[in-house]
């Protein structure tokens, strides 16, 4: 947390406690720090044993040149801090005298800006209010100039000789603009002050209803860092501009949406067709809400003038596009092949292995750095996993108060090592969430996910209520299917055999005589493949945890392991052949692209038979018994066709879309 302040800091005081288990200790440091220059820090107090349970009050005496303060964890190993009410004081009085200048109720710092407006030839007066902050001493004004660029549309009127202890005098600025547009001047106030004697302040005068348009626009767009989940972006600056307005969309290369004069725009907004990414002075910017294979656009307005006074040059703007990679991946699984008999070791190896993140640091580190989308008058989106609710807040996020929780999807309650606070099990973000606590979590509560049949209760896109079995299940929403069973996978493999448990799928949770279905999840696997948010996902958790989710890197990686009980199966499951059902027969992608993958978990391919609706063969081949077939789309037309496949035991039959 760091606050920024404009003048001399008086006391700090705050309130802090320890947040740790029953039975817990703080282990750490965490230090409050001051800065001149918000760069260079010193500390001002370190924390290692605060007192857990209560709120203590903590005051400390920054130095007069500070005007940042921070706190931050230097040290953090367990156990987390509550911190509130916090106060900055202003500087005790002394008898010295000290400026300080308002207008109307508000301070202008030195060097701060006052916007003044009015109409074209008409002068119009603007009084500034002189403090003496002193309890002694006169404050003794020897001047009040105006120069800059436009000086002559200014002049003062009047202003105090001297202003006593503790009293106020009037500083009268008379505006009277020859122009219309931007008109500049600076007001310097000499006086006494010993550390103030010339007291700056700049005059932004608009002469008419907006300020002078800008000449030319923002050059040289480009892009760095390009990531599946993050770029960056840098342009060059146009000459006597106070600001710009990004504009971003997806998909198509021509943004048609154009930014109205006299209106400002905040993050989110949307202008046409268009977003607003950001508006500001500076030249560069980071866009959130990047995912992975998608194509954004953007366009650079200039614009001059704060407030209602905004004009923009809207004609010619900057325009640049990118577009995002695929994936980040690049030779992780060297080495681990799905015809090994020790994938299930060997990639239980290459994923457990990474760094550990805590789970108070989720909304920093994955709500803020990710997840969050933005929405109009400066909110922010999240979505719940489950059910699809939008939850649009004002930053920063906080959990409890948008009744929301970091979901574990293969349940704590399911972990062998359950209670598991500390390890990283709980922690690990593969598997954490964003979701609406009271209708989707708890509803969740620690059921296993499946088909519900017979609701009980639903929340938008979520169900909760009985299977074709009369088993109570939780259904999350369709584009969280195969998110959720994948997540659910990654755990079994990455955390089998640690503490000496096995981790696999519960099959009697809380003595209900049943558990998590492994081929339900293997199902939505297939039907809901990685979408590029989830691939971005997985690829900002590597840089995070150092570790990646092997099933949103390969599908294939699923039909060759037995969650029943973490053992490789290259025929997918414990089913005898004639147990094998239609729903066991995996169709993927679906809608498909270029390839096409067919597996039946239990038994072999013989021969499959790809046709069109109208039962035309497209393909007809015979594969010798295959485990998984990869059938090559490129050369058919794009629409809805049947793939068949024949068994040793009969043949199955399943819709899918080329698109």
């Amino acid at each position: 947390l760091v606050i920024n302040f404009a003048s001399a800091p008086g006391n700090l005081t705050y309130y802090l406690t320890a947040n740790v288990a029953t039975g817990s200790t703080f282990t750490g440091t965490f230090t409050v720090e001051e800065s001149a220059n918000g760069t260079s820090w010193t500390s001002l107090h370190s924390h290692t044993a605060p007192t857990a349970g209560t709120y203590t009050m903590y005051t400390d005496v920054p130095q007069s040149s500070s005007r940042y303060i921070r706190f931050i964890f230097t040290n953090k190993q367990s156990g987390n801090i509550g911190l509130d009410d916090i106060t900055i004081a202003a500087p005790s009085a002394t008898p010295q005298q000290e400026i300080n200048v308002k207008y109307g109720t508000s301070t202008i710092v030195s060097g701060g800006t006052q916007v003044l407006n009015s109409a074209v030839s008409t002068m119009t007066p603007y009084n500034f209010s002189i403090e003496n902050l002193g309890t002694l001493d006169t404050l003794r004004i020897s001047n009040a100039a105006i120069s800059g660029a436009n000086a002559s549309d200014f002049s003062v009127a009047s202003f105090p000789s001297k202003v006593a202890a503790l009293q106020t005098g009037n500083l009268v600025v008379n505006f009277t603009p020859s122009a219309s547009g931007t008109r500049n001047a600076v007001l310097t106030i000499s006086s006494n002050d010993a550390d103030e004697p010339s007291y700056i302040i700049n005059l932004y005068g608009v002469g008419g209803t907006l300020a002078t348009e800008p000449t030319s626009q923002a050059t040289s767009l480009s892009f760095s860092n390009v990531k599946t989940y993050r770029l960056s972006a840098s342009f060059t600056s146009a000459l006597g501009v106070d600001g710009y307005l990004v504009l971003r969309k997806k998909g198509s290369p021509i943004i048609t949406g154009i930014p109205t004069d006299g209106t400002v725009y905040q993050r989110g907004d949307i202008v046409g067709d268009a977003q607003v990414v950001y508006s500001s002075n500076s030249t560069s910017f980071v866009p959130n809400n990047i995912v992975a294979s998608e194509s954004y656009y953007f366009a650079v307005f200039a614009y001059n003038g704060p407030d209602n006074f905004r004009n923009y040059l809207q004609t010619s703007p900057l325009t640049g596009n990118v577009t995002t990679p695929g994936t980040m991946l690049t030779n992780y699984y060297i080495g681990i092949s799905t015809t090994n008999t020790t994938l299930v070791s060997n990639l239980h190896t290459k994923v457990n292995q990474h760094t550990m993140k805590f789970y108070s640091d989720y909304s920093n580190l994955m709500i803020k750095n990710f997840v969050v989308r933005d929405t109009t008058q400066n909110r922010r989106v999240v979505t719940c996993v489950y059910s699809g609710e939008n939850k649009i807040y004002t930053e920063p996020f906080d959990f409890v108060s948008n009744g929301y929780s970091r979901e574990h999807t293969f349940c704590h309650n399911w972990m062998p090592t359950n209670p598991a606070d500390a390890l990283p099990e709980y922690n690990d973000y593969h598997h954490l969430f964003p979701t609406n606590q009271n209708e989707a979590n708890a509803v969740r509560s620690n059921y296993p996910l499946g088909v519900v049949v017979t609701p009980i209760s639903n929340f938008l896109g979520s169900k909760y209520g009985f299977d074709a079995n009369g088993k109570k299940v939780f259904e999350p929403r369709d584009e969280q299917k195969g998110d959720a069973a994948r997540a659910i996978m990654y755990v079994s493999i990455c955390y089998t055999s640690v503490s000496g448990n096995l981790w696999n799928f519960p099959s009697n949770i809380s003595n209900w005589g049943y558990g998590q279905d492994q081929y339900t999840l293997k199902q939505w696997h297939f039907q809901d493949p990685p979408s590029g948010y989830e691939i971005a996902r997985n690829d900002y958790l590597d840089s995070l945890q150092g570790n990646r989710n092997p099933f949103v890197d390969s599908a294939d990686f699923a039909c060759f392991i037995n969650f029943s009980n973490m053992q490789y199966e290259p025929l997918g499951c414990l089913a005898s052949i004639d147990e094998i059902s239609e729903n066991r027969f995996y169709v993927y992608p679906n809608p498909a692209k270029n390839t096409l993958s067919l597996s039946v978990d239990g038994s072999t391919i013989l021969h499959y038979v790809i046709t069109d609706l109208n039962g035309r063969i497209i393909k007809n081949e015979l594969v010798n018994n295959a485990q998984l077939v990869k059938v090559d789309l490129s050369n058919i037309n794009s629409g809805a066709y049947l793939a068949k496949v024949i068994k040793p035991y009969g043949e199955i039959v399943r819709k899918f879309v080329i698109e």
